[in-house]
């Protein structure tokens, strides 16, 4: 069953005819009309497209990773990303809200007269200074976790600026007291 091609061949005869003239022309022509060719420009703006978004994903990873690494050598570029005791618990942060709150409140009742102008200046640097120290210990918290003795130092730092608003409240209030009967005096 097995032929050997070679013989097949030399025993047909073939007709070696030319083909006509212009045939290769008349079959491109064909061709065309049949299947025309997609404008290129079209893929160029594609082209340009995923460049584009290429571009804007590495810079997205790039800003990204350069950020991770400039908190992870200890440098705070976003305070944003900064903890809070509202963080670690919804119960901490009920008594967060409360204290925060209270000192807004407290902050917002005090009334202020040239008179009490130099206690008052007093205990608003004291209030600063507990609320850098604050940020301070959120920083902590955010860096190190949640200790007990940062969510403690927290809590502690809330409390002791309302007791400090209500000393200067107290205070303010004998002041004016004492002002009224000198004035009666």
């Amino acid at each position: 069953m097995a032929q050997d091609i070679r013989e097949l061949f030399k025993n047909e005869k073939f007709s070696i005819e030319k083909m006509p003239e212009n045939h290769q022309e008349r079959f491109l022509k064909k061709l065309d009309e049949a299947l025309p060719q997609a404008k290129r420009q079209s893929f160029r703006w594609y082209n340009i497209a995923a460049s584009v978004v290429v571009l804007l994903g590495l810079s997205y990873g790039a800003f990204n990773y350069l950020n991770i690494n400039d908190e992870s050598n200890g440098t705070e570029t976003m305070v944003a990303k900064t903890k809070t005791l509202g963080d670690v618990s919804p119960g901490l942060k009920k008594v967060e809200d409360y204290y925060l709150a209270s000192i807004n409140l407290e902050l917002s009742k005090i009334k202020y007269t040239p008179e009490t102008k130099e206690v008052f200046d007093g205990y608003i640097t004291q209030l600063d200074e507990l609320n850098k120290e604050y940020e301070r210990l959120s920083l902590e918290l955010t860096k190190a976790g949640p200790t007990e003795l940062t969510i403690n130092a927290l809590i502690d730092n809330l409390k002791l600026r309302l007791n400090l608003l209500y000393r200067l409240k107290e205070q303010l209030k004998e002041l004016t007291q004492a002002e009224l009967q000198s004035q009666t005096a």
